[in-house]
């Protein structure tokens, strides 16, 4: 009836309006009005709908009806008590995602937890690219001269601290690069690589700084690819930094850019075939390693 409805509303919403469920269980979004009644958290609106697609029974806390029983799951659970068991062992390394991040990130971070139960401390994760500090595999990687992507085999080895790929199926022939970890960094750039699993991975060649863009056609494996750099980069930190403790290198692992935008160069005119315009576009970032301001060509969109 009414009332039990309007009541079940009011525990809900007291229940959210606790510390521990305040702020959505995989994304830290405040203000949760969505829960999993499978897994006893509270959610927002877009984790609700990755759930949703991993076939968890998800409601709205305040526009479905809410069944006595569910309530009281709901009060016996919690996100604190969902984290102490699915998040138990995390590694400090592995990235957790925010709520704005990309939704690959995100997806996965939800599937790596209730899916794969990777963090229960109890299984064989977290898979072996984070603990045996080596891994190998193919991505696809933008040409340099041309648009085109080309599937390139990548070499991680914690060991080395290094970062390889090679150009042809001939290994023989060597590495086309070998990418230090100490001045490698990893971030997800969707938008520019025209993928949703596209990766930018921009490292310094003397004073210069390159990009790889690259992708795989697996959600899992490009963060897998991901977490795997961070965990190289945050052992490396680890020998460069000994006392460092993990609130202070974690932090240094990987970065999104806080400054990345598009400014006009001046100087020299430079013709824009495609455009017919008088000025180049650059991308203007602060590096990870390297605080000044420091631009690359925008090649991706217009040709010069």
């Amino acid at each position: 009836d009414m009332s039990n409805c309007e009541r079940n509303k009011k525990l809900l919403l007291e229940l959210v309006r606790r510390p521990e469920n305040r702020r959505c269980a995989d994304c830290g979004a405040a203000d949760p009005d969505w829960a999993s009644y499978k897994l006893g958290v509270f959610l927002c609106l877009n984790c609700s709908g990755i759930h949703r697609s991993l076939s968890s029974k998800v409601k709205s806390i305040k526009l479905d009806f809410w069944e006595d029983e569910l309530v009281e799951f709901m009060k016996s659970n919690g996100n604190a008590s969902a984290q102490a068991l699915y998040e138990k062992a995390v590694p400090p390394y592995y990235y957790r995602p925010q709520h704005t991040d990309h939704v690959v990130l995100r997806e996965q971070w939800i599937r790596a937890k209730y899916e794969r139960m990777e963090f229960t401390g109890q299984t064989k994760y977290p898979p072996l690219p984070y603990t045996t500090g080596f891994y190998e595999g193919m991505l696809w990687k933008k040409g340099k001269e041309n648009t085109q992507f080309l599937k390139r085999k990548f070499v991680l080895s914690e060991r080395e601290f290094t970062l390889t790929y090679y150009n042809k199926e001939n290994e023989s022939k060597g590495p086309k690069a070998v990418i230090s970890i100490k001045d490698l960094n990893a971030t997800f750039q969707p938008e520019r690589i025209g993928h949703p699993h596209g990766m930018q991975i921009t490292y310094q060649v003397d004073s210069h700084t390159r990009n790889l863009y690259v992708y795989h056609d697996s959600p899992e494996e490009i963060v897998t690819w991901y977490n795997a750099i961070r965990a190289a980069r945050y052992a490396y930190l680890k020998t460069a930094y000994p006392t460092g403790s993990d609130k202070e290198l974690i932090p240094k692992i990987t970065r999104n850019y806080l400054k990345e935008g598009y400014m006009e160069k001046t100087g020299p005119l430079v013709s824009c075939q495609k455009h017919k315009q008088s000025y180049i576009k650059l991308i203007f970032m602060s590096h990870l390693n390297h605080p000044h301001v420091h631009y690359v060509y925008d090649c991706l969109f217009s040709p010069l």
